[in-house]
């Protein structure tokens, strides 16, 4: 029986308090899977350091020197979770590769669900949040909210998943082929139509460290999801020119009608009322075609979505050629 061979990505940005026990936990997790025979000895994991301000790289670096199976990969800046999870996929020297966050916070025993999974046939293996009690309200309600309005605007992904899952090399390989610039994994992976399944888990508090995505990122994230994945939008600037255009038509025959009945027409509150709902629109709406003009002007440029600036524990050669795109 061949084991499959199993790349573990870690991307990290500022988790310099976290990486000790992440690395611990992880490096146990893998030695384990490789003492019971789950996946190959030349199985590793793969930290990539997103432009961190603080200790992060240096931590990586030491833990590699006394690791057996740990390499890193720093970017040149910060890039984005996103574009730092693809730097880790495109390297990969294994039959498949698991993305986690390095902040715990995700359930590790649920790797090896997922491996069986893939030992089955499935290329793709959804991590799943059971449930969300350990959010605050206002962040289980927006992240909720993200879900329904992504499904309302026809975004095929799974609901309640992030970026914790299974991917075979061949659906690694085949994601190579989207070469748009505005990320936006959790929609992406799903067009790929590999066979996939999912598995469940609890999701636990950030033991160290706090989090990445502050409110500001959350909404940018959620921006970047929708004008990615749906014209809906667009569609919407339509809907609501003719409903301003309808609403017009209404206030004008009443006026009209009041002027032929020999009523006085104040008009003040009527008229500023339309105005500013008419500007509102316009304003909204302008905002919209220009999110969707921006990401047409940064396709159009073709820039890199990364940078290498070092590696550790990989082959200069390799890696070079896993990275060409």
């Amino acid at each position: 029986m061949i084991l499959p061979t199993l790349s573990v990505i870690v991307p990290c940005y500022n988790e310099e308090e976290v990486l000790p026990d992440t690395v611990k936990t992880f490096s146990s997790l893998l030695s384990r899977l490789i003492s019971e025979g789950i996946v190959s000895p030349e199985s590793y994991l793969c930290f990539v350091d997103d432009g961190s301000q603080d200790g992060t790289w240096n931590l990586i670096e030491t833990y590699q020197k006394s690791s057996p199976f740990l390499r890193g990969i720093k970017l040149s800046r910060n890039f984005g979770h996103q574009n730092a999870l693809l730097a880790g996929l495109f390297s990969i020297h294994a039959d498949c590769a698991i993305t986690i966050d390095a902040d715990l916070q995700d359930d590790v025993n649920v790797i090896e669900e997922m491996i069986d999974r893939f030992a089955q046939g499935d290329e793709i293996v959804y991590g799943v949040r059971k449930k969300r009690e350990t959010d605050s309200f206002f962040k289980r309600f927006t992240a909720e909210s993200f879900y329904r309005l992504m499904r309302l605007f026809g975004c095929n992904f799974v609901y309640n998943h992030a970026d914790f899952r299974l991917m075979s090399k061949r659906a690694i390989h085949a994601l190579k082929d989207f070469s748009e610039i505005n990320l936006f994994l959790r929609g992406m992976v799903p067009l790929l139509g590999f066979r996939s399944s999912a598995v469940y888990f609890d999701r636990i508090k950030r033991i160290k460290g706090s989090s990445k995505y502050p409110l500001r990122k959350m909404i940018h994230f959620a921006i970047e999801g929708i004008t990615s994945f749906s014209i809906v939008p667009l569609k919407m600037i339509t809907f609501f020119g003719f409903l301003v255009f309808l609403s017009s038509l209404g206030v004008g025959m009443w006026a009209l009608i009041s002027k032929l009945q020999g009523k006085t027409v104040q008009g003040w509150l009527s008229m500023f009322t339309m105005m500013s709902f008419m500007g509102g629109i316009q304003i909204l709406s302008l905002g919209i075609i220009g999110e969707y003009i921006g990401k047409i002007y940064s396709e159009i440029k073709r820039r890199p979505r990364f940078i290498v600036e070092k590696n550790i524990g990989f082959s200069s050669t390799s890696l070079m050629e896993m990275l060409k795109r």
